[in-house]
């Protein structure tokens, strides 16, 4: 996917008028204070403009003094800029993001007459009627019909549940959809109470920290200034105590004390952080991934462990074909035909990838029989079958062939007084103990093998895990499904360790225990189930082909849906702390240099033993006065 593919325009990002007037509304002192380095020069500007204003009256007023102040003021607003921009453009695409979310509709029953509405007009006790591909608009009961429900958005489970009017299985959750069939939802809950809203509640509740870098850069910029406060503070009293006088200060000499001041302070480095982080934000957008915030990038350099969900992240979400197979004395070819001709109307994701699978394997196709002699039976949540009858051209049926669950496929061999074999019985438990899904093939009452249906693992994930190994940071799969499942599907990946039967909150607390030890964390995921992890991890990074919960609580949007990216984010966040790092390695050697290049000419003749300047040795740019200095 490219940038012209997402229908998100960046360029809206980068709104300089708007920057530029932002950076006037940043001048707020409760803004000012959030960067204690860049608040200092807030002061000094104060000062400055007090002092001009005063030598304004008394008609005493110099270039040198609006000069500084000038330059003052200029770096104040230029810092604001960059962080204005970079604000702007985390605020324009999180704005992108909300505003592609198109709106859930509902088909509501009313009497005879279905009426279309918003699902945000809903009220409990409404009945509301899904049909196959729709998605499910409240949380509700299903009082009639059966279907299938993808499920996988909110629990991570990749397949499809039933859901039937009566029992213990009526009960369907707003974001789901319906893959089968249909059904007739009475809503149960009123806006604000639904499932999807509990899980905005938790995301709201979670908070990001600050990281180690940003904690230790933040003590070292206090530091350095408080450090160059005391200096330039007591500069004065050292004046005194060599050359005599009064404590007294002048225009002249308060202005070049603040302006000392300025310059020895680390503003390069205050200042520039936000730029850093817009760097990282476009490095990553050429990776095809959206970070909403600078900060989010520079994190990810520092992460050390990584939750990743199952469906959708680490494996496709769907299962697909994966293998067929034969029962005793039947010929494979004679089971891909049969499987083939049972899926060819089978309009369900499972179905579709059967005839893909046979089609690319054992070259089946569509036998040269006219259509009035096949009679295709869809797939029905009710009988969990499909296939197709095959008829003679008086329209006698002479053979049919079936594909479908194992258990209802069981009950329909019996009731056809066939046999079912105990291999064809044990090869299905042996694809469910491997969380696989099987899926039985017969022609009439004779049972002719199975399909393994699987969550197929993403191509280059295991190769992306050892990489991640090698650089320390050690990954963990959350899943809903049960442990066996989970620990194949973990094996394969290649994963350190896996969380089996993971609810939303299980996988809030993996994270908040892990950032309790002491590890940075980052959360991948696409379901409305990941969203509270997402918003409590250090580097939520959501899949572009998720859910809109989970885009909006992550803060970083994958544009092609590839974890495997992973590796291109963290090694781009590592790549923003080198350049912080040598941004303030710079800043640093740049004060030290400015003290002592400014500082001999500002007590030019101060030390003078026997007509001779001692710190003329350390005025290298021959400086003759603080101003010409400064």
């Amino acid at each position: 996917m490219n940038e012209a593919n997402t229908d998100i325009d960046f360029k809206k990002g980068l709104d300089f008028k708007n920057a530029i007037i932002d950076s006037f509304f940043k001048l707020s002192p409760r803004t000012q204070i959030k960067n204690p380095v860049m608040f200092v020069v807030y002061l000094g500007c104060l000062s400055t403009t007090a002092v001009c204003f005063v030598s304004m009256i008394n008609q005493t007023l110099s270039f040198f003094e609006i000069q500084i102040t000038a330059w003052l003021w200029f770096t104040v607003l230029f810092a604001n800029f960059a962080e204005a921009i970079a604000e702007r453009k985390g605020k324009a695409q999180a704005d992108s993001l909300k505003k592609s979310r198109t709106g859930v509709n509902a088909k509501v029953v009313e009497g005879k007459n279905i009426r279309v509405m918003s699902a945000d007009d809903l009220k409990k006790g409404m009945i509301i009627l899904c049909e196959i591909g729709d998605l499910i608009a409240a949380d509700g009961e299903v009082i009639e019909g059966i279907a299938s429900v993808d499920e996988s958005a909110i629990t991570g489970e990749s397949a499809p549940v039933i859901r039937e009017a009566g029992g213990d299985r009526s009960g369907v959750m707003a974001g789901t959809r319906v893959v089968s069939d249909y059904i007739k939802v009475m809503v149960s809950c009123e806006k604000g109470e639904s499932y999807l809203d509990k899980m905005v509640a938790l995301i709201e509740g979670a908070e990001r920290r600050k990281t180690p870098n940003e904690v230790a850069l933040g003590i070292l910029l206090v530091f350095l200034t408080v450090l160059f406060i005391v200096c330039v503070i007591t500069l004065k009293f050292f004046l005194i105590y060599l050359k005599g006088g009064t404590a007294s200060i002048d225009h002249k000499e308060f202005l070049i004390l603040i302006s000392l001041l300025v310059c020895l302070a680390p503003t390069t480095i205050g200042g520039l952080l936000s730029a850093i982080g817009i760097s990282g934000m476009e490095r990553l957008l050429k990776r095809n991934v959206l970070a909403k915030s600078g900060k989010a990038v520079e994190t990810a350099g520092d992460i050390d462990v990584l939750l990743l969900d199952k469906t959708g992240t680490i494996t496709y979400g769907a299962r697909m074909c994966y293998e067929i197979i034969p029962a005793q004395g039947v010929s494979i070819d004679d089971l891909a035909r049969a499987a083939f001709l049972a899926s060819l109307e089978d309009q369900t994701p499972e179905g579709k990838s059967i005839v893909q699978f046979l089609y690319q394997k054992f070259n089946v196709k569509k036998d040269n029989q006219k259509d009035d002699t096949i009679c295709f039976i869809p797939f029905s949540a009710e009988t969990r079958m499909s296939g197709a009858d095959l008829m003679d051209a008086s329209g006698k049926i002479i053979s049919s062939v079936r594909k479908g669950a194992s258990e209802s496929m069981r009950q329909f061999i019996i009731s056809l007084h066939g046999d079912y074999p105990q291999s064809v019985a044990d090869a299905a438990k042996m694809i469910s103990q491997k969380g696989g899904t099987p899926l039985v093939v017969s022609i009439d009452e004779h049972v002719l093998g199975v399909i393994y249906l699987k969550d197929i693992i993403k191509q280059g994930i295991q190769e992306r895990f050892a990489m991640l190994r090698k650089i320390g940071i050690r990954t963990v799969m959350v899943t809903g499904d049960n442990p066996l499942t989970a620990a194949t599907i973990a094996a394969e990946a290649g994963v350190d360790d896996f969380i089996a039967e993971a609810t939303p909150h299980a996988k809030l607390q993996r994270i908040i225990d892990e950032q309790e030890s002491g590890h940075m964390v980052g959360m991948i995921g696409d379901g409305t189930n990941d969203a509270p992890a997402l918003a409590q991890a250090d580097v939520g990074i959501a899949m572009n082909s998720g859910t809109q919960a989970a885009k909006e609580a992550g803060n970083m949007v994958d544009l092609d849906s590839d974890p495997t990216k992973l590796l291109d984010v963290v090694e781009t966040g590592k790549e923003l702390l080198m350049a912080r790092g040598a941004l303030t390695a710079f800043s640093i050697a740049n004060d030290i240099s400015k003290y002592f290049t400014i500082l001999p000419a500002v007590l030019v003749g101060v030390v003078v033993i026997n007509g001779h300047d001692l710190l003329s040795v350390l005025n290298i740019l021959k400086l003759k006065t603080p101003e010409s200095a400064i």
